[in-house]
């Protein structure tokens, strides 16, 4: 059937532009709190973006959480299942930063409590995230009477979940500082635009080298993925060479300007890293969403309900697009807003 490879493919995008809108999110909240205390505006200039934009991160994660048990929802049990505890949490974590975002800024006194907590929570927040992916591709999930449980005690010593959160911190760290880079040239500002540069110009290369520490780290009961991973190799080098284009343009020259670097290059370059490299991933991962014991035809749902939630989705988006549209021109195009006027 066609429909379960729709279905996750729906689902895996969603995936994809939380991951890079969440990144980018969780990072400037984090750099908001690191340059709180410096006399640089690019603490002012995280939180100029952060402030409009955080709730639509939490739109996608609806979106994406629907789509999940609506799609699959024997998959749906399972992760809830043995994800519990971690989920639990990042849904703790979330309510806390959004919280904070929500009274913070009415009550002005409050600000540097809010970058403190809103930057604490962009760090744990992809990092509990991320830590998924090595419970789906096997050795980690253990079949008991109660059903499917995550064995904690490999889970805590297992390298490879390790070095997934820190991937997950490195990718948030260098996407967020390759946006605000753009932003702040978008803003003018000098001064935030030399930080976030200098910065994406760190976490580029240290991304790179974690990505490839990362698949180097595979339990061994991933091995049937990395043969996977090993049949796209291809997408993956594909990949590296957008990562070295958008990289390249933090240095190319920007006639009239006297700002070194095209950060909307990188930007765009970099996000189709990430796409290429996210398919290949993907694809190589099927057809299981958590290996041995479920595949992605075993968790499908009925075909009424596909087309049925697939219908919902369409109509949804098709709503919440011309939003987005909006959204974009007002607080991250409108000059204005962007350089406060």
């Amino acid at each position: 059937m066609i429909e379960p490879k729709i279905a996750i493919l729906v689902i895996w995008i969603l995936v994809f532009i939380y991951s890079i809108a969440g990144s980018i999110d969780f990072g400037a909240s984090f750099w908001a709190m690191i340059y709180t205390k410096q006399d640089t505006q690019a603490s002012e200039i995280a939180n100029r973006f952060l402030s409009p934009t955080w709730e639509i991160n939490n739109t996608i994660l609806v979106l994406l959480v629907v789509a999940v048990v609506g799609f699959f929802p024997e998959a749906a049990f399972t992760f809830g299942t043995v994800l519990l505890v971690p989920v639990s949490l990042i849904l703790l974590l979330i309510l806390l930063r959004s919280s904070f975002m929500v009274f913070a800024y009415s009550v002005q006194g409050y600000n540097r409590t809010l970058r403190t907590v809103s930057g604490l929570t962009g760090v744990l927040v992809p990092a509990l995230l991320i830590s998924a992916l090595p419970v789906t591709e096997g050795g980690l999930v253990q079949v008991g009477p109660r059903g499917p449980e995550l064995d904690f005690g490999i889970f805590f010593t297992s390298p490879s979940v390790y070095m997934y959160m820190l991937f997950g911190l490195t990718s948030e760290l260098f996407l967020s500082s390759l946006f605000l880079a753009d932003y702040s040239k978008e803003s003018r500002d000098q001064g935030a635009y030399k930080v976030y540069r200098r910065n994406a110009i760190l976490f580029g290369p240290i991304t790179l080298v974690v990505a490839v520490v990362t698949l180097l780290s595979f339990r061994p009961e991933a091995s049937w993925l990395l043969s996977n991973i090993n049949r796209y190799q291809n997408w993956f080098v594909l990949s590296i060479i957008m990562f070295v284009i958008g990289y390249s343009a933090l240095w190319w020259s920007d006639r009239g300007k006297k700002l070194e670097g095209k950060p909307r290059i990188a930007v765009i370059f970099v996000i189709l890293q990430y796409g290429i490299a996210t398919f290949a991933y993907g694809t190589s991962h099927l057809p299981y969403i958590v290996y041995p014991y479920l595949t992605v035809g075993e968790a499908f749902t009925n075909i009424n309900t596909f087309y049925s939630l697939l219908n919902v989705l369409g109509l949804g988006l098709a709503i919440l697009l011309p939003g987005f549209i909006v959204f974009w021109a007002l607080f991250l195009k409108d000059k204005r807003y962007l350089q406060r006027k």
